[in-house]
């Protein structure tokens, strides 16, 4: 069975998050957005835990299902479908290690409440659980993988958005120059990174040293409409009997041999708010080379930069920028659907017309990953206008505009100038 997963978000619990993430609405939003499997998120927050005990029931494959009588939002026909949970919470730990502070943090997967209540347990002793959904522990990243493989083999530590500067195993600001480097004799059970908003599959396969890990994408949501801004495909062979397709033990299995798991959902990295490095005060952003240039510090106010993850897999590759990893899993770059009904109809992506056209689509042709991907320019154009279909065809031959995002500030992404768009548009008039 192939099937989208994301499998990194956050809950109402969260600093900086959407009131709306609660289990009803994450429901809903899976299936408008074509996701099967959604991470919970925070499930080392008391609270939320809590709730998901309430809400969610487990089932023969150690994934989760919004009990009946909480799926009572309003779905179109033409995206209904099952949606499992499966129960993922992020660690932020904050040390130090090899003289320098470090400041990594990590997406841990468990099979049942049972194996994350035995987490809970342990964190709480180190770290205020009920703080933040994404709780700070005064750990080492390896004492942390240590501590879920001890409670559970089923379990899984992934580096989160790898290559972010501040947060993560390879940022520039607080990270590794290597996985074992930060894990030492424990790097044998980390399969996988994941490799944030701002990095994609090529960028790191240019480090040999991660040929035998697997690349995961999530959308690391903080609010309904960001579900699925990255995400994973996976395609498994049906085990017998009732939904074992799509199952917890398959899905780590995949991810640690990448059997099974065929691809990513990313984001154009450009866009991502840490691909270039810069000066978001000054509003000067710079290339690698450019930072280099200048001797790593702001051209305007002479501070320091943040180096950005481009920047970060330059230091770090031993590969050529036009390597291919042979053998890799597929990865598709998209613009989520909002944000390209935005630019053609050149409103606000919040505005009433961009969320009317949305829905629309999604009802005439069904989840917003199936508009993306797979349905035909013409059903989309019949569906909703010539500049929409020229738009997503644009997408999906990475014929986009983009000015690369820095310090904090998300890039921008644009798929037409302006006379093409007239252009594009006196057509779609005259056919």
């Amino acid at each position: 069975m192939r099937f989208i997963a994301d499998l990194h978000i956050h809950s109402r619990y969260s600093r900086a998050t959407s009131s709306g993430m609660f289990l009803e609405s994450l429901w809903k939003w899976a299936q408008l957005k074509g996701i099967t499997v959604l991470g919970t998120g925070d499930f080392t927050h008391p609270r939320w835990f809590q709730e998901m005990k309430e809400k969610l029931e487990p089932i023969d494959n150690n994934l989760f299902k919004l009990k009946q009588n909480f799926q009572k939002e309003d779905i179109p026909t033409s995206c209904k479908a099952e949606v499992y949970f499966m129960l993922t919470a992020e660690i932020s730990s904050i040390y130090t290690k090899n003289g320098r502070t470090r400041k990594i943090h990590s997406l841990i997967f468990a099979p049942n409440f049972s194996t994350a209540a035995r987490i809970n347990t342990v964190l709480s002793r180190i770290g205020n659980l009920s703080s933040d959904g994404r709780p700070i522990v005064g750990l080492d990243a390896k004492e942390l993988l240590r501590i879920t493989l001890d409670i559970s083999a089923d379990t899984l530590l992934v580096p989160a958005h790898a290559w972010t500067p501040h947060f993560s195993i390879f940022g520039a600001e607080s990270g590794f120059d290597s996985l074992s480097e930060c894990f030492e004799e424990l790097t044998p059970n980390v399969y996988s990174i994941e490799t944030g908003l701002s990095s994609d599959p090529p960028m790191n396969w240019r480090l040999s040293s991660l040929d035998r890990i697997t690349l995961i994408s999530n959308s690391d949501a903080h609010s309904p409409s960001k579900l699925g801004r990255e995400a994973n495909i996976f395609d498994l062979d049906n085990k017998g009997g009732i939904n074992t397709e799509v199952s917890y033990e398959a899905i780590i299995e995949a991810i640690k041999t990448k059997n099974g798991f065929v691809g990513t959902i990313e984001f154009f990295p450009q866009e991502g708010k840490y691909h270039y490095d810069g000066h978001r005060f000054c509003g000067v952003r710079l290339s690698p080379k450019e930072t280099i240039r200048n001797n790593y510090v702001c051209p305007i106010c002479g501070r320091k930069v943040t180096v950005g993850v481009m920047h970060r897999v330059e230091k770090l590759a031993d590969r050529a920028d036009s390597s291919r990893l042979e053998g890799a899993p597929l990865y598709h770059s998209v613009i989520p659907l909002a944000e390209i009904i935005s630019e053609t109809l050149k409103i606000g992506i919040s505005s009433k017309a961009v969320e009317i056209e949305y829905f629309g689509l999604l009802r005439s042709l069904g989840n917003e990953f199936r508009i993306l991907m797979e349905s035909s320019l013409s059903d989309i154009e019949k569906a909703g206008s010539a500049i929409l279909s020229e738009a997503i065809s644009r997408m999906r031959a990475g014929n986009v505009y983009i000015v690369p995002g820095f310090d904090g500030e998300y890039g921008k992404i644009k798929i037409f100038n302006e006379v093409e768009r007239k252009e594009i548009k006196g057509q779609g008039r005259l056919f």
